[in-house]
C-alpha cells in the first residue's frame, strides 16, 4: 500500500491512534476473507467437473532377426539390390509405427507405404525438438523416403495427431459415465490399412541381409477417474498464498499504527513529566508579595 502525500498518511495515523477497534476489525476481517477463499479452493478441490484417464499401451515388434521374411530383388541393369517385406498392422487404436535399418549400404534409402498414410515429419521423435508441435506440422503421407546415414535410416510415424488418444489426458464432464465416453471418443481409433510396405534398396548385389526392427504400439483406453489433489496440502498452501496477499496490505497500515501508538505514548510521557515538573515547581513557589508572615 502507498501514500500519495502527507494527508493520507496523517490520516491513517490518526483513524488508527484515535481509534484501537478499528485494528481488531481490520484483523478480524482478513482472518474471515482467508478462511472463506480458502474454504472456496477447498471446495473447488472435492467438487470437480475434470476426469483424468490413463491408456494402455501394447508395443508389437518385428525384425530380420526374428524370422521377417524379406523379398529379394537385383536389379543388373540399375546395379541396385532391393529388400521388401509386408508386415501386418494391428489397426485398433493404433500410434506409433516406428521403422529402424540398420547396417545399410552406402547411398542406400528406407521406404516406408502405408495405404491409409501416416502422420510424419523429420523432427518427429527427436527428443531436443524445438518449436515443434505434430498437430501442426506433421504431414499425411502414404510414402515416405528416407537416406541413410552413417548405415542407419530411422522412420517415425503416427497414425492420430491428437495427444490425447496417445497419453494420458483430461476432460471435463458432469458424471463418471459421459467422462468414460468422452474419453473412449478420444482414444479409440481404427488405423485405414492392415498392411505396411518396407522397402530398402541398396546399390550394388547385395546378399547381406539389412537389419530391419519395426515397432506399433497401440494404446487402449484403461482407466477414468475424477481429478484429485492433496487437500490437506491444497488447503495449506490456499491459506498461506491468502494470508500472504492480504499481509501485504494490511503490513503496512499495522506499521503506521505501531509507530502512531508509540510517538503517542512518548507525547504522553513527556506530557507527564511535564505536569509533574509544574506540580513540582508549584509546590516550591515563594509565597505572593503583600502576604505577611506569621509570628
Amino acid at each position: 500500500m502507498f501514500f500519495n502525500g502527507g494527508f493520507e498518511y496523517q490520516s491513517m495515523r490518526k483513524a488508527l491512534a484515535q481509534n484501537p477497534n478499528l485494528l481488531r476489525t481490520l484483523l478480524g476481517l482478513s482472518f474471515t476473507l482467508i478462511f472463506m477463499l480458502s474454504y472456496a479452493v477447498y471446495a473447488n478441490t472435492i467438487d470437480t467437473a475434470y476426469y483424468t484417464y490413463t491408456t494402455e499401451a501394447t508395443v508389437t515388434a518385428q525384425s530380420s532377426d526374428e524370422g521377417l521374411m524379406f523379398e529379394r530383388t537385383h536389379d543388373e541393369g540399375d546395379s541396385t539390390t532391393t529388400w521388401a517385406a509386408n508386415v501386418t498392422i494391428d489397426r485398433n487404436n493404433l500410434t506409433w509405427v516406428n521403422v529402424t535399418a540398420e547396417d545399410l549400404a552406402d547411398g542406400a534409402t528406407l521406404t516406408v507405404f502405408d495405404a491409409a498414410g501416416l502422420w510424419t515429419h523429420s523432427l518427429l521423435g527427436t527428443e531436443d525438438a524445438r518449436d515443434f508441435s505434430c498437430s501442426e506440422d506433421c504431414r499425411l503421407n502414404q510414402t515416405t523416403v528416407l537416406d541413410e546415414e552413417d548405415g542407419l535410416a530411422i522412420y517415425h510415424g503416427l497414425a492420430v495427431t491428437e495427444p490425447g488418444a496417445r497419453s494420458n489426458g483430461t476432460v471435463v464432464a458432469e458424471s463418471q459415465e459421459e467422462a468414460e465416453s468422452m474419453a473412449s471418443s478420444i482414444v479409440n481409433n481404427r488405423h485405414g490399412s492392415a498392411i505396411l510396405r518396407i522397402t530398402i534398396i541398396e546399390p550394388g548385389n547385395r546378399s547381406t541381409t539389412p537389419a530391419l526392427n519395426i515397432e506399433m504400439v497401440n494404446e487402449a483406453l484403461d482407466e477414468v477417474q475424477p481429478f484429485t489433489v492433496d487437500v490437506a496440502s491444497e488447503f495449506i498452501w490456499a491459506l498461506t498464498a491468502v494470508f500472504a496477499c492480504f499481509a501485504i496490505v494490511l503490513l503496512p497500515a499495522f506499521a503506521i499504527y505501531a509507530v502512531s501508538r508509540r510517538r503517542e505514548q512518548a507525547n504522553e510521557a513527556r506530557l507527564a513529566e511535564a505536569e509533574a515538573e509544574d506540580d513540582v515547581g508549584g509546590a516550591d513557589a515563594p509565597p505572593e508579595n503583600g502576604t505577611k508572615s506569621s509570628d
